[in-house]
């Protein structure tokens, strides 16, 4: 009898859903608004693996929308920030109503790649945080997604976020981004109830086109901390232009919306800001939250809640010390 006991505990333990999963799942909390946001976390350095599972909580549990976090993975199945050919239940994008991503040169194999070209086809949102301009690269030249790899003209990130990699155009790690609202579209439902933007993390050299509508520049300080005064020095662009670090201001949020492949248009919200210690500030959080509405045409709220379910006490950011032997499951709102 003990021997039948043990392995049909199992199974009930399997057919339960108590098994760890390679994802997590958080589903609406109050008011259910009907959509499904899928985030993805897949970089070395600025902790999207501790950033998405914060939003796809305050997300769900503040607004009523059913969240997926997906990872990268290493082979013992705990998160793996450095497995670029990794994105854990692809599956998931396919009943996706917006996309969440902060991801930095991923290479995912063919099958997981036409899952996210799918979901992009569809014409749905995409809200691409930090290195998400540069979110691909490392597919063979005679792959059919070598067209996304930064190097290849800026690759997807130019194409559709509008900006790929460029510099770091303040010193990083020194100098911290103090938001600067750009007052011709202050109005803009992104904005709303947005105020007090920082980030730890450096301004990134970018030059959206003609066609982003700029919300947001960067100002350089020069420290780490939001009460530093401004930076003042030249530099040069890419353009091999000199001019003053914040003499035009870079831009750090912007929008636009891009005719996909397919024909379909996808709205786009775009920040080089988005490190998990940069969405430690309401500000910044509440600018993300903002644009994750606009993109699904729901009305911004005057003042959306932004406040994180749980502590939220994020680990700096850096290629180094991100936290080890942490699976999908311990992100789970029962834990």
């Amino acid at each position: 009898m003990k021997h039948f006991i043990l392995p049909f505990i199992t199974l009930a333990l399997v057919a339960s859903g108590l098994r760890a999963a390679d994802h997590v799942v958080y589903e609406p909390a109050g008011e259910a608004k009907g959509k499904h946001i899928v985030l993805l976390a897949g970089d070395e350095e600025y902790r999207s693996e501790e950033a998405m599972p914060m939003l796809g909580k305050l997300l769900s549990q503040r607004h009523g929308f059913k969240c997926t976090v997906l990872f990268s993975l290493g082979a013992d199945g705990t998160i793996d920030p450095t497995a670029g050919a990794s994105l854990s239940h692809p599956e998931a994008l396919a009943s996706a109503d917006a996309i969440v991503m902060l991801l930095r040169f991923r290479h995912w194999d063919d099958a997981t790649s036409k899952k996210f070209e799918a979901a992009v086809h569809r014409g749905i949102p995409i809200i691409g945080l930090r290195t998400s301009t540069h979110a691909f690269n490392g597919y063979p030249q005679d792959s059919p997604f070598a067209a996304w790899n930064f190097g290849n003209n800026g690759g997807w990130g130019r194409k559709f976020l509008g900006e790929t990699w460029v510099s770091h155009w303040g010193k990083h790690k020194v100098e911290a981004t103090k938001g600067i609202i750009e007052a011709a579209n202050a109005s803009h439902p992104i904005l709303r109830g947005v105020s007090d933007i920082f980030a730890n993390s450096d301004v990134y050299e970018a030059a959206p086109p003609p066609d982003a509508l700029i919300l947001v520049r960067g100002q350089i300080l020069q420290g780490m901390t939001a009460d530093t005064p401004p930076a003042s020095y030249k530099k040069a662009t890419a353009a091999k232009v000199e001019q003053d670090v914040n003499s035009p201001m870079m831009s750090v949020a912007w929008t636009r919306v891009v005719k996909n492949d397919a024909g379909t248009d996808n709205k786009i919200f775009c920040t080089t800001m988005g490190a998990a210690t940069d969405l430690a500030i309401e500000g910044t959080r509440r600018l993300v939250v903002n644009g994750i509405f606009w993109g699904l045409g729901i009305e911004v709220p005057e003042k959306a809640d932004v406040t994180p379910v749980g502590d939220y006490q994020p680990t700096m950011y850096g290629f180094k010390g991100n936290k080890t032997g942490v699976k999908p499951d311990d992100h789970a709102l029962a834990k």
